[in-house]
């Protein structure tokens, strides 16, 4: 299992032991029914990319395509118009729709208002080692200025660290299976935006360290996050199988690993989905759905 195979068992493990109900939750299934959750708070993953670790699941198929075309919509083209999301095949946010064909005043649209990622840029090739590389989604006049969904992940920090460059996601609030877990789709897509950040700079991808500040397994969610920890059991056991073997006549153990082919100095707006390829990544199935609580 991977880095973050390991931390997604943990994590589950201390949800069903530790976690807490939530109350009265905003959050709703299409049905109508109140989505609850089990939570905890303060949860933290660290991986170091240029040894590697590259935080993806292989205990269900994650589409990691899926989350660079997001990520895109967010800080490579940013806008928060629905159809232009559409367009770079990001279909998923109809339900938060506010009305006028946006999901208002957030996210890629402020991006966009404040030119983060330019300003993250340049603020790296200047003055690498200062301390002030901060892109902030979490703008209060923005979240006044419309309806729409708080953002999740809004807070990204980022270090040079001699040929490296390493970056930490702050993120308030994350359903963990379907999405803010470890080797989920916010942290393969964060992960991506490191890597794509770093080859812009001229940097190597380093360390990248998640933060969320209250993680939850929806009620509907409960059974398959027993059906992982299930997975992980018969992983286990079929590694009893090598104990004793000459490690030499086993084959090497691989990791999977996000590559972007582009050269060192591109643009950022020069980079594609097709510039990406992951390596060594065969996930368990077969595929499991979750609900959405909206």
């Amino acid at each position: 299992m991977t880095k973050a195979d390991n931390y997604l068992i943990s994590d589950i493990h201390n949800i069903l032991d530790n976690g807490f109900k939530d109350v009265d939750p905003r959050p709703k299934y299409e049905d109508g029914t109140p989505a609850h959750t089990i939570s905890v708070n303060h949860v933290m993953r660290k991986y170091d990319l240029s040894k590697g670790e590259f935080p993806i699941c292989t205990l269900r198929k994650q589409a990691w395509k899926t989350g660079i075309r997001e990520i895109f919509t967010i800080y490579q083209r940013p806008t928060n118009v629905l159809s232009e999301m559409e367009e770079l095949g990001v279909n998923w946010w109809g339900p938060w729709d506010i009305g006028d064909g946006t999901i208002g005043q957030r996210y890629g649209a402020t991006v966009k208002r404040y030119d983060l990622v330019n300003r993250l840029i340049e603020d790296i090739k200047n003055d690498p080692y200062g301390r002030r590389k901060i892109m902030s989604l979490w703008q209060e006049s923005d979240l006044r200025e419309t309806r729409g969904l708080a953002p999740c992940a809004f807070l990204t920090i980022w270090n040079v660290r001699g040929k490296y460059l390493d970056m930490c996601m702050v993120q308030r609030s994350g359903d963990m299976l379907t999405a803010s877990g470890a080797g989920g789709i916010n942290e393969i897509q964060y992960a991506a935006l490191l890597i794509m950040i770093a080859r812009v700079t001229g940097y190597e991808a380093g360390v990248f360290t998640h933060f969320v500040a209250n993680e939850q397994i929806y009620d509907r969610h409960f059974e398959n996050a027993h059906e992982l920890l299930r997975r992980a059991e018969d992983q286990a056991a079929l590694s009893i199988y090598t104990d004793g073997v000459d490690a030499s006549k086993l084959p090497p153990l691989k990791n999977p690993m996000l590559v972007l082919h582009k050269e060192p100095g591109c643009a950022l707006e020069d980079i594609t989905l097709d510039d990406f390829e992951m390596m060594d990544y065969d996930p368990m199935g077969p595929q499991l759905k979750f609900e959405l609580g909206i």
